[in-house]
């Protein structure tokens, strides 16, 4: 019997059924048949491996590192010890991300409010200048950048390494927070300057709290980025005790008669990666949302 022969109960029990059949169908699946939930897992297993190696390596028992027999904690003794001590290092990474984080967060702050609320001469110009600085390589900015920074007396200096990373992290950064300011109705701002606002308290009260997961996510990236740069503090720090802790792990690694020590390396590759996976773990729900914001305007 067909459809158009069914009584209007039928008929609405048909149709009924053949939304459950639709609903039903098995949607967790991608290219070439595997789910989800397996190409997911995968995925994790694939990135978390080494740093899960790393961190059972770090306490394992292993010949010639500072914890030759048993299980302990013997190579993150001898990462607590090595020269000026773990703890000088730690202070010192954490100056750099944390000053870096601020300057990158107002400068391009100020700077994305620029970009996406006023109209002046030359602005797409000059936004795409800012942009242009991420298709110069960093390296080979780091030696003129020790020249400009020993001729302002910010050579070996914790702040002028913040202030170099700082402007690497800027083209990113002002993209992101343009995009973020551009997601936001002007009707909210405009509705403040109407009540008296001035364009700073418009800025303050009202687009801030708006795009507040903008602000994380570049906030994280700024921190990510300073705290795990090697690159930077190699060749703008010569003092041993100013040295950031990527920087102090590379040095510990050889430095006993070139013999690599493997156990205290990944010791403090592991000191390294905490900081990271909790900020991750805390933010990562700011940090989509940032990413998306500028997905749709309005």
């Amino acid at each position: 019997m067909s459809t158009q022969t069914l009584p209007a109960t039928d008929l609405i029990r048909v149709e009924e059924s053949r939304r459950h059949a639709g609903r039903r169908r098995p949607r967790g699946h991608v290219a070439f048949g595997i789910p989800y939930a397996v190409l997911t897992t995968a995925l994790a297993i694939m990135f978390l491996y080494p740093l899960i190696w790393t961190a059972v390596s770090s306490v394992a028992p292993r010949p010639g590192t500072s914890q030759p027999e048993g299980w302990g904690l013997g190579n993150y003794a001898a990462l607590a010890n090595y020269q000026a001590g773990i703890w000088v290092y730690l202070g010192n990474s954490a100056f750099v991300s944390l000053l870096t984080v601020l300057l990158t967060l107002v400068v391009s702050t100020f700077g994305g409010y620029a970009f996406a609320r006023f109209s002046f001469p030359g602005k797409n110009v000059l936004f795409l200048t800012v942009l242009a600085i991420l298709m110069v390589p960093y390296a080979t900015l780091l030696i003129p950048l020790y020249v400009i920074l020993n001729a302002v007396g910010l050579s070996n200096s914790l702040v002028g390494v913040a202030v170099v990373l700082t402007m690497f992290q800027l083209p990113f950064s002002m993209f992101m927070m343009r995009i973020s300011f551009e997601s936001i109705p002007r009707e909210l701002d405009e509705a403040a300057l109407v009540d008296g606002a001035s364009s700073f308290g418009a800025l303050w009260r009202v687009l801030i709290p708006a795009v507040k997961p903008g602000l994380i996510t570049v906030g994280m990236f700024a921190f990510l980025a300073a705290w795990n740069d090697f690159m930077a503090p190699l060749i703008l720090i010569t003092d041993t005790n100013r040295m950031t802790l990527p920087l102090a792990v590379a040095n510990l690694r050889v430095q006993v008669q070139g013999v690599i020590d493997y156990g205290a390396t990944e010791a403090g590759v592991v000191v390294l990666a905490l900081p990271c996976i909790l900020l991750f773990l805390i933010l990562q729900r700011h940090y989509v949302r940032g990413f998306m914001s500028g997905a749709f305007k309005g």
